[in-house]
């Protein structure tokens, strides 16, 4: 029996633009998904104690046939399920087995879908515990690797290596297509917000496609939210936390623009200015889920916590850690 952690993320700059091979900036954050596989014969049991959900158990041979009984939307069950195969069958491939069953335990920090890195997590610890179990010892970087094909294959083809490559290497780190880096970074005061939902992740990232396919100025938001990431870039390295607010402001009002954010995460973005942040913007797929605002006081915990709409708002610490054995 093998335990592994994974931690979650935010993004300072990148999401959605990062599809389409400009930069991203996302930083690992001390919330962690932690997963516990144990061999069997065959099949699979799949134990979630805490996906921001009320916990399920589902046992099954070969595909998922059980329907986990909790409140929440399908879409997010059949990607969390499709998660969990794709990366034990990456495990699988990379030990050269091809008959092996598993018990899979999950216990997650990491609200299920609120932009914070919960499948990439579950993705990249699953594939470390599953690998060590089956005697096979594999780099970080082709842990994330293998991870970001879990995401590719479950996203249709959508994925970026962003979430995968941060959450195994922890600390800061920039992606540009098959460009992935480690970043060096200060502590940067992240405050979240919480809106107590999550976006469809496929949905928005269709929706994106669509709107750079229909307009010529949709394609330059895109194109637009690079040249923040830069500029942002730039910022990160004079440790300037001003200017990285600034810029996370302007990331914001391009996402907005392009349809991802949502009147929760525009109240918590504004209430964390309002409060004296030095910036705020959504973090992750969007349409619901979670903001990230950089404030070394209790102001803007304070402005959320009474924000309608704010389910949590909370500080989280810089994981300089990535994917470790527990």
């Amino acid at each position: 029996m093998v335990t592994a952690s994974a931690p979650g993320k935010v993004y300072l700059f990148g999401e959605h633009a990062v599809v389409y091979g400009e930069p991203a900036v996302p930083c690992a954050i001390e919330l962690r998904a932690r997963v516990t596989t144990e061999r069997r014969e065959e099949g699979m049991r799949v134990h979630a104690g805490d996906l921001s959900l009320d916990g399920f158990t589902v046992e099954y041979e070969g595909a998922a046939d059980g329907r986990p009984d909790v409140d929440v939307s399908d879409s997010l069950v059949d990607a969390a399920m499709g998660y969990i195969n794709e990366a034990i069958a990456q495990a699988k491939d990379a030990a050269g087995v091809d008959e092996a069953g598993f018990d899979i335990t999950i216990e997650s920090d990491i609200p299920l879908g609120a932009g914070l890195g919960s499948s990439a997590a579950v993705a990249v610890a699953t594939i470390k515990a599953a690998t060590t179990e089956l005697g096979v010892d594999l780099t970080t970087a082709d842990i994330a690797d293998r991870a970001y094909q879990v995401e590719k294959v479950v996203q249709d083809g959508e994925a970026s290596r962003a979430d995968t490559f941060c959450s195994a290497m922890g600390g800061a780190v920039r992606v540009e297509g098959e460009d992935c880096r480690t970043i060096e970074a200060p502590d940067l005061p992240f405050v979240i917000g919480y809106d107590g939902g999550a976006g469809d992740t496929g949905a928005l990232v269709a929706g994106v496609r669509q709107l750079r396919e229909d307009y010529d100025f949709a394609a330059d938001t895109v194109s637009a939210i690079g040249d923040v990431v830069r500029r942002g870039e730039e910022a990160l390295a004079d440790g300037d936390v001003a200017e990285l607010g600034r810029l996370m402001n302007f990331n914001h009002g391009l996402l907005e623009a392009l349809g991802v954010s949502s009147r929760s995460l525009d109240a918590m973005v504004w209430a964390a200015r309002d409060a004296g942040s030095e910036g705020a913007k959504l973090t992750g797929a969007g349409g619901g889920g979670c903001i990230v605002a950089l404030d070394d006081t209790a102001e803007t915990t304070t402005a959320l916590e009474y924000t309608p709409g704010c389910a949590d708002a909370f500080r989280a610490e810089l994981a300089t850690e990535g994917v470790r054995i527990e």
